[in-house]
């Protein structure tokens, strides 16, 4: 009987306007799954700057690039799923999954990113489904 491999990684799932769609790990573990496998190229991936958090992906659409509103909201669950989520407005870093990678050695959880963009935000998530509340 083959061995089972890894676990299937843990993921937070959000929706966002627009059928936009956002996963985000839950442990160290979840976080490299989630960076260096389950991403495609032209995901885009945030992490809060300076201190721990989740692993953040903006699934990509085919021949449609997020709007500022969007990536923002992603920022924001970022920054929710981190140690600065009781913060003010906080910095969260963003690019493309293409350009995050794994230093030899490295622990679960930690990876080398490229070509980012920093985004300002406040730290929150986006209101359930079918409501009109802005949260921002």
């Amino acid at each position: 009987m083959p061995s089972p491999g890894p676990p299937a990684p843990k993921l937070h799932e959000y929706s966002l306007p627009g059928g936009w769609t956002v996963l985000v790990g839950k442990t160290e573990s979840d976080n490299d799954c989630l960076s260096l496998a389950l991403a495609r190229p032209r995901d885009l991936w945030f992490h809060v700057r300076g201190m721990p958090g989740s692993h953040v992906l903006l699934r990509a659409k085919e021949g449609e690039e997020p709007d500022r509103e969007t990536c923002k909201l992603a920022a924001s669950i970022a920054a929710y799923h981190s140690k600065a989520r009781g913060g003010g407005v906080v910095a969260v870093s963003c690019t493309r999954a293409q350009h995050v990678s794994k230093p030899r050695g490295a622990k679960p959880g930690t990876v080398s990113i490229r070509k980012e963009t920093v985004i300002k935000v406040k730290p929150g998530l986006p209101p359930p489904a079918g409501s009109t509340r802005n949260p921002f």
